[in-house]
């Protein structure tokens, strides 16, 4: 059972608990590496997970459904949401706009939720800078030639495009250092039962809030 729906059924039965934060996920991969599919799979796999659903002004894929997998929205509306400071990082990538929602990011982990974030290099290291709070982690393909074959293998990218992705995808994998874990995602279901195991351990590591209530229910409590 995981941290989480302990605490859960706790409250449920004396109302006494400390309040669970929940934990940022942030995952980040080079463009073919599969970190969204990996994400989306995890998130429904785990009760309590929420996946952040981006803004950003590229325009959709086939498929692809605004709400559900981006907000999609114009330059224009995008810059004026960074006035306004709503975004927690922004970034430029592949000459699009991509931000992370301040409010909504914060609204779910005071709840309690736990987010998993699928974002770029640039903007986690933008997260980072503003916040020490999260799990940084990495998704790499077996190898360089791997990840240009899924690329390709993709068919959403023009040659010039695609030259522009795999260039950028070396100037993002110099930032690995930063980032806690690792996974290989040589095969689907590997890498998604990987991911999970970080969310799982990660959910009982002890943190601030632990020693509060630990203290609170065994050191403090009246005999």
């Amino acid at each position: 059972m995981s941290k989480l729906l302990f605490r859960i059924e706790e409250q449920g039965a004396e109302g006494a608990c400390v309040d669970r934060k929940g934990i940022l996920f942030v995952v980040s991969a080079p463009s073919g590496a599969g970190k969204t599919s990996l994400c989306r799979a995890v998130s429904q796999r785990l009760d309590h997970l929420q996946y952040s659903i981006s803004y950003t002004t590229r325009p959709s894929r086939v498929g692809e459904v605004d709400g559900r997998d981006y907000f999609f929205i114009d330059e224009a509306s995008f810059k004026k949401r960074i006035e306004q400071g709503d975004f927690i990082e922004w970034a430029q990538v592949h000459g699009h706009f991509y931000g992370t929602s301040q409010n909504l990011l914060a609204e779910w982990t005071a709840s309690g939720t736990d987010v998993i974030l699928d974002i770029d290099s640039q903007g986690a290291m933008l997260l980072k800078q503003r916040s020490a709070e999260g799990v940084y982690i990495y998704v790499l393909p077996p190898s360089f030639d791997i990840l240009k074959k899924r690329l390709t293998a993709r068919g959403s990218e023009s040659p010039e495009e695609m030259s522009r992705r795999l260039i950028k995808a070396k100037d993002e994998i110099r930032y690995y250092k930063e980032y806690q874990y690792l996974i290989i995602n040589k095969a689907v279901e590997e890498a998604i039962d990987n991911l999970e195991s970080v969310i799982l351990a990660e959910r009982i590591r002890m943190r601030q809030d632990d020693y509060q209530w630990i203290e609170n229910r065994f050191i403090s409590c009246k005999r």
